[in-house]
């Protein structure tokens, strides 16, 4: 019995030493990085930096008139970087990854200097080959200006 328990030992402790390493798996804090990334070369008014994380194919919704494929996508958000200061900063306050298919989602709000919420972003993140985020799909909407109903 005992040396049925010792090969028993002996061979689980083999199978887990041959266990090869899992591969990566990305993560909500890796993509929250790049979207903090995409943010900052706004505010550091970097366009080059900006358009590393737009996918090639990327499409942004852009109020219903859709921006598709970087180079469209670039040739409209080059006038957001004409002026030295930012016309606006945003922050994902969602941030959710899908390991299965190296897909992610952020969400958050636009902001002005001052603080104040202008929109809301919605955006579709593809992790790729060589472990960098991609944004694939972008959306925004205005914030509600709703009437106070009191």
């Amino acid at each position: 019995m005992i040396r049925i328990l010792l090969l028993a030992l002996v061979l689980a402790l083999a199978s887990c030493a041959s266990v090869p390493e899992s591969p990566s798996v990305p993560s909500a804090l890796t993509l929250a990085e790049a979207e903090m990334g995409f943010a900052k070369s706004m505010a550091d008014r970097d366009f080059e930096a900006f358009g590393s994380f737009i996918d090639e194919h990327a499409v942004f919704i852009n109020g219903g008139k859709p921006l598709r494929g970087k180079q469209a996508i670039l040739d409209h958000w080059q006038a957001f970087f004409a002026e030295a200061q930012a016309p606006f900063d945003w922050k994902p306050v969602i941030v959710e990854v899908s390991a299965a298919n190296g897909l992610g989602y952020t969400e958050g709000p636009v902001l002005l200097a001052n603080g104040s919420v202008i929109a809301t972003f919605y955006s579709t993140w593809q992790l790729k080959s060589d472990g960098t985020w991609k944004v694939v799909f972008d959306n925004g909407y205005d914030t509600c200006k709703c009437r106070d109903t009191q």
